[in-house]
């Protein structure tokens, strides 16, 4: 399960991306959802990032963001009608509580919430996508030459957790076969079961920093100026995908400046849907975030185009 949501290497497009491209695509989509405020825009980078969720295979994975977010969701929206007494059109009329004051429900605060949580799965979607789209190694190796060491550190940091994860599941299927139930027995009991699991666990993890420390000075780490074995290239892919994100985050500031995607929740709920040119403007930054997808499927149906790109 834990495996999931850690990054797996499947010969997809959208992995196959420059790691500088993916962290401006993903950047240039996280700063939208925190520039709108209009429901209607972030509904849409919600749906276009499943969208590309499905395209890098990753809605298994997705679903455990889901639900962690789903419960979030529904925290704001029961927290925020309690403690927001701006709106003007009150739904409810409660009673004078010491601390909160007089419990009035306005249904601009509901709203509001509802637009918050929305924008919330918005940005652990696109936190999921990271996961899913590109190798943390790769990212790392980006900034090893500015701070190398710095950078060794978090790359080890990083792989600890899914490294724990699959060391966990491995010791675990051992003691398994050997006729050990884990579900089996008092909680007492199944604590020393699981007790003994982490006791190996660790003894595995000090096994495993001394290979490092080994596999680094076999290969002379900090005696010299560092050599790289593997090069990313920027290819015709990764230059469309950058332009398009860019030309994304013009329209969209364009846009903002002029009114369109900017919403007003308070004292009462701006129109959704003001004129043909808000669905406009959404619809051309809609357009040039697509560029990756565009893209991946002629990469998976053309041949020319895939040799070209």
């Amino acid at each position: 399960m834990f495996d999931k949501l850690f990054y797996q290497e499947k010969g997809l497009f959208l992995q196959s991306l420059h790691p500088a491209t993916v962290l401006v695509y993903l950047n240039v989509l996280f700063v939208l959802s925190l520039l709108y405020q209009n429901p209607l825009y972030l509904l849409g980078l919600f749906f276009f990032l499943v969208l590309l969720i499905i395209e890098v295979d990753g809605m298994e994975a997705w679903s455990g963001f889901l639900k962690a977010g789903v419960s979030l969701m529904l925290i704001i929206m029961i927290i925020n009608p309690l403690v927001i007494r701006a709106g003007a059109t009150i739904i409810w009329h409660g009673p004078e509580l010491p601390i909160l004051g007089k419990l009035d429900i306005s249904m601009e605060a509901l709203y509001y919430g509802a637009v918050s949580s929305i924008r919330l799965l918005v940005i652990i979607s696109i936190f999921c996508l990271y996961n899913l789209m590109i190798n943390p190694d790769k990212v790392l190796n980006l900034f090893s030459k500015v701070a190398g060491k710095s950078v060794l550190m978090i790359a080890l940091s990083t792989r600890m957790l899914p490294t724990m994860v699959r060391d966990l599941k491995r010791i675990k299927e051992v003691q398994q076969f050997r006729g050990v139930d884990f579900d089996e027995g008092s909680l007492w009991a199944r604590v020393k079961k699981y007790s003994c699991l982490y006791n190996v666990l660790l003894l595995s993890s000090l096994e495993d920093s001394l290979e490092i420390a080994e596999s680094m000075q076999a290969r002379a780490f900090g005696s010299g100026k560092r050599s790289v074995y593997s090069r990313n290239i920027l290819r015709p892919r990764d230059i469309i995908c950058m332009v398009a994100s860019f030309l994304a985050l013009f329209a969209a500031i364009w846009g903002l400046q002029y009114g369109y995607g900017q919403y007003t929740f308070y004292p009462q709920a701006d129109f959704l849907i003001k004129d043909r040119i808000t669905l406009t403007t959404l619809s051309v930054v809609i357009f040039y975030l697509s560029a990756p997808i565009i893209l991946s499927e002629g990469w998976k149906n053309c041949r020319f185009l895939k040799s070209k790109i």
